[in-house]
């Protein structure tokens, strides 16, 4: 953003470049004096209009982003908990079908020695 200084430092390069220019006129000069100041003033509405914008977006992405963020991520934490809910599950099968497994061989053994005795 340009500032006081800046302004300045513009107005002293301009009048040297007219002195450089050797433009003498008084009327010239002024002339180029309104121009640089009708310029900088284009410039400044520029950099506020700039300003507003950003503040917008700043505004946007504090209220709504952020907002959408945070519901993305607690879903993906309800997903994550289903997802550890369904493996909880897959690994209480697979303990029940071992222990069914099991049993079918102890019935067999049962069964085996069942008919040896009689």
């Amino acid at each position: 953003m340009l500032d006081k200084h800046d302004l300045e430092m513009i107005e002293k390069i301009v009048e040297k470049v007219i002195e450089e220019k050797d433009l003498s006129s008084r009327a010239d000069m002024e002339e180029i004096r309104i121009s640089l100041k009708t310029d900088i003033e284009e410039v400044k509405t520029a950099v506020k209009e700039n300003k507003d914008s950003i503040e917008e977006l700043q505004m946007t992405i504090e209220n709504d982003v952020y907002k959408r963020i945070s519901i993305i991520a607690e879903g993906h934490l309800d997903l994550s908990r289903k997802l550890d809910d369904a493996l909880k599950v897959e690994n209480e099968k697979e303990i029940l079908l071992l222990r069914v497994t099991g049993l079918e061989n102890d019935m067999r053994w049962v069964k085996k020695r069942l008919e040896e005795i009689a």
